[in-house]
């Protein structure tokens, strides 16, 4: 996948998971889904991804040996970034926000799973 083209998809998949978020007060008003910082972590973890892709993506493309390693170094990069901001999160707040821990893991699931399909579609074209 040229970068370019997951340019696209990401800017698309990030305008589908924004919708989503946009309507899930509007589905169920009654209930509380999102954390107060719900945006904040939803721009972080978006920008964090980006990131990891191009550092992988540039990786993959520099030298082709190494292309796992560059996608390992890159989601792990994301990994303690992600931690030192839940833990940055969790002493500033000492009260248990169990909604800031489900909108954070499950927002960094979903990032990571469309990272690691675009990354491994560049793995499957080497290896044709």
């Amino acid at each position: 996948m040229s970068l370019q083209r997951f340019i696209s998809y990401y800017i698309l998949y990030t305008a589908i998971l924004a919708g989503i978020a946009i309507a899930l007060p509007y589905v169920f008003p009654s209930i509380n889904l999102l954390a107060d910082k719900f945006w904040l972590i939803f721009g972080f973890l978006s920008v964090l991804t980006f990131i990891a892709y191009i550092l992988a993506f540039l990786g993959i493309k520099h030298n082709p040996e190494t292309g796992v390693m560059a996608i390992m170094g890159s989601i792990v990069l994301k990994l303690i970034f992600s931690m030192a901001v839940v833990l940055i999160y969790s002493l500033n707040h000492k009260e248990k926000d169990l909604l800031f821990v489900f909108n954070f893991f499950s927002l960094y699931l979903l990032f990571t799973c469309f990272e690691i399909f675009g990354l491994l579609r560049n793995l499957r074209h080497q290896n044709k």
